[in-house]
């Protein structure tokens, strides 16, 4: 099955700048909502608490709630209702959290059936200790931070063929990072000094294609994170499980983009590097949305039907793929443009292409693509 025909030549590289244009303002407003916010908002997994699920037999006002919370000497907790109106389910948190649950329970469903007047069911009771949400804040972020220098060994050694020295680079960078947070530097400074210093290793050892992944999963992974501070959602461990899937989904996308670009350097050689590119990306563009709007249909049914506990996963994959899909055809296209091959690629003999040509085209082409 085909969406779009063959022969249909959509000008990817010529509109780059507009994409740049809408990565670079997405990226500000998230930076910009992060700073305002103080980071993201983040859920009783990271930040510590309990959070309380309660279903009422009738419609209960939230001030009522809040008289039964203060009947237990619970002050400062957030009530918000979940679900449709006539479900009155309410989530209650709070930031007490050396509560123990079989005691809280008993009292609780007192509390608020003596303050609503109807009948309560507590249907759910998470509890993490403040400490505990720090150690999973500082995991969270290892994961990341691993997940995207695994990423980087793989594209040097699958394009590039230099296994060996990304491999030692990511090496180094995996010991700095323990040794710091073994003397108790903070870890977001230390992810956010030591994903720098890798794309500065990149740079300087000539890495490109891994500087090309790790810039391309930053856009992806920062404007998710945007999004969830722009509208204020919580920001929890299934939505770190969704940022990780999201660049499994993404770097999938660009490697396909790049196996095609790839192979049609070796066929048009006489070609001008942004119709190899343009080329490339629609003979992919097909299978990119069949493959994105699959997904979508499916997550978008996990949000709509999945229950709130579900809700924000589905929620970070339906930006990450809208993202994920958009990054790999127009910024992957227009980023390898600029500065790679501008002219045509040598021939041997009579028309037919050299494998040597060939050989220098890409490693031309992949030097462009930082």
């Amino acid at each position: 099955m085909e969406l779009i025909k063959p022969g249909v030549n959509l000008d990817f590289v010529g509109k780059r700048r507009i994409a740049f244009t809408l990565s670079g303002v997405l990226i500000l407003l998230s930076v910009i909502s992060l700073i305002w916010h103080g980071g993201p908002r983040y859920g009783i997994d990271f930040a510590g608490g309990a959070l309380i699920q309660v279903k009422f037999s009738q419609a209960t006002p939230i001030d009522r709630i809040r008289d039964g919370l203060a009947a237990l000497q619970i002050s400062g907790a957030t009530v918000q209702r979940m679900g449709e109106a006539a479900d009155n389910e309410v989530l209650i948190r709070t930031d007490v959290a050396d509560i123990q649950p079989g005691e809280l329970i008993p009292k609780l469903k007192k509390a608020l059936e003596e303050a609503a007047g109807t009948n309560a069911e507590i249907r759910r009771v998470e509890m993490v200790g403040p400490q505990v949400g720090k150690d999973l804040r500082e995991k969270a972020l290892l994961a990341i931070f691993f997940a995207l220098i695994f990423i980087a060994i793989y594209i040097s050694g699958r394009f590039e063929f230099k296994w060996a020295q990304s491999g030692v680079v990511a090496l180094v960078l995996g010991g700095a990072v323990y040794a710091l947070y073994t003397f108790g530097v903070s870890m977001p400074f230390i992810i956010a000094a030591a994903i720098a210093l890798t794309l500065a290793l990149f740079w300087v050892l000539g890495l490109k294609y891994a500087l090309g992944a790790i810039v391309a999963l930053l856009h992806d992974v920062i404007i998710t994170v945007g999004v969830f501070s722009v509208t204020e959602r919580e920001f929890t461990i299934t939505v770190i499980a969704a940022l990780l899937t999201i660049i499994g989904y993404s770097l999938n996308d660009t490697i396909i983009v790049y196996d095609r670009i790839r192979e049609n350097l070796k066929k048009l050689l006489k070609s001008p590097l942004a119709a190899v590119i343009n080329r490339s990306v629609n003979e992919t563009l097909s299978r990119t949305i069949l493959t994105a709007g699959t997904v979508f249909v499916v997550v978008m049914a996990l949000f709509i039907l999945g229950g709130e506990i579900i809700r924000d996963f589905a929620f970070a994959m339906l930006v990450g793929v809208v993202v994920g899909t958009y990054r790999p055809s127009q910024l992957q296209a227009g980023r390898c443009h600029p500065l790679g091959l501008q002219g045509g690629f040598p021939l041997m003999g009579p028309g037919r292409p050299s494998e040597e040509g060939a050989s220098q085209a890409w490693m031309r082409f992949s030097a462009g693509c930082s």
